[in-house]
């Protein structure tokens, strides 16, 4: 099971190197790792045996300098790989943004440490690239979102009414062609907008799982549901005491619990049975999640300060069908744009 494990991450390596980085295999990398964890051990082997010329820099064994200096020593346009069982740190310094800003490109994978025996097989099998899938799919739900006037998400009976335009959809499908930034977190896997009016977003939403306040996945016993007038969630229908205290942290230091994100999950590995605890690396599921707090980078909104809101909690929405316009782009566990 090891042997084909590794053999497995290694393929999956190869066609991330290749289709998505077009990175030949016997070109120089630079891989910085630790051995703290199961996966990132496997990941590490596995980079060893898709990158034979590459370099490999135990973060754990090296000074901050000696990692700053391998870094320092790359042309730009050159290729880093992170392999981090929790996040790496140096100082102030943020290691991704910081490359992406030295024109690096980039693949992360951290907060491996989270996941730990059948997770490992789950995102091992995340990481395999199917470009047809990703890059057509991808465009076909930037195109219907983009287009959308209103939106539906069905959950286990009750319904979420976007009742606004959406903002202009963003893609991590593996094409970065036409990004400033080539790379980031892997697995990938996603199409995300908001609706370009948030107090228009009314309903109920059934969430079946949640970050907790240790960004790992909470997965209750049975859904809890979300009532959401105006964008903000006004009340919670069977909850549980961790997502009490989810609540309680956004509003005691926003107010309200606005309703921001809304993510369409590609990523086939991940389903609502096939769950890894890693809420980074399950964002990417199949199916639909939503934020919570009114923190979103990516879409600035009069009234709302970076500075100010803190909180983006994703939650899981038990999702059996999602509608754009009334035409159906969701339904029986697949997107069908």
């Amino acid at each position: 099971m090891h042997d084909a494990r590794s053999s497995s991450a290694a393929a999956h390596l190869r066609d991330i190197l290749t289709l998505i980085f077009e990175h030949p295999l016997e070109a120089p990398a630079l891989v910085v790792y630790d051995a703290r964890c199961e996966l990132a051990r496997l990941l590490e082997q596995a980079y060893r045996a898709a990158l034979p010329n590459g370099r490999f820099v135990p973060f754990d064994e090296s000074t901050p300098e000696a990692v700053m200096l391998a870094f320092e020593q790359l042309e730009r346009g050159a290729l880093v790989v992170l392999v981090e069982s929790s996040s790496f740190r140096l100082d102030a310094f943020r290691i991704r943004v910081e490359l992406f800003n030295r024109g690096m490109k980039v693949i992360e994978h951290p907060h491996l440490d989270a996941m730990t025996g059948p997770e490992i097989d789950l995102y091992v099998e995340s990481l395999a690239y199917d470009p047809a899938y990703y890059r057509t799919l991808g465009e076909a739900l930037r195109a219907r979102i983009d287009a959308a006037r209103s939106g539906e998400v069905d959950s286990d009976g009750v319904t979420l009414r976007y009742e606004s335009a959406f903002e202009p959809a963003k893609l991590n499908t593996g094409d970065y062609s036409s990004l400033q930034h080539k790379g980031g977190q892997f697995p990938i896997g996603e199409v995300f907008t908001e609706a370009v009016d948030l107090e228009r977003v009314n309903g109920r939403a059934r969430i079946y799982a949640f970050a907790d306040i240790d960004f790992h996945l909470d997965v209750p016993a049975a859904p809890i549901e979300l009532v959401i007038e105006r964008g903000r969630v006004t009340d919670v229908i069977g909850s549980t005491p961790a997502f009490d205290e989810v609540i309680h942290q956004i509003t005691s230091t926003e107010g309200e619990v606005w309703v921001r994100e809304l993510g369409l999950g590609m990523n086939r590995a991940f389903s609502r049975e096939r769950l890894v605890s890693d809420v980074g690396t399950y964002e990417r599921v199949c199916g639909v999640h939503l934020s919570i707090g009114g923190k979103h980078n990516v879409y600035k909104k009069a009234g709302f300060s970076r500075k100010d809101l803190r909180a983006h909690v994703d939650v899981f929405v038990v999702t059996d069908e999602v509608r754009l316009d009334d035409r159906v782009i969701y339904r029986d566990g697949a997107w069908c744009p």
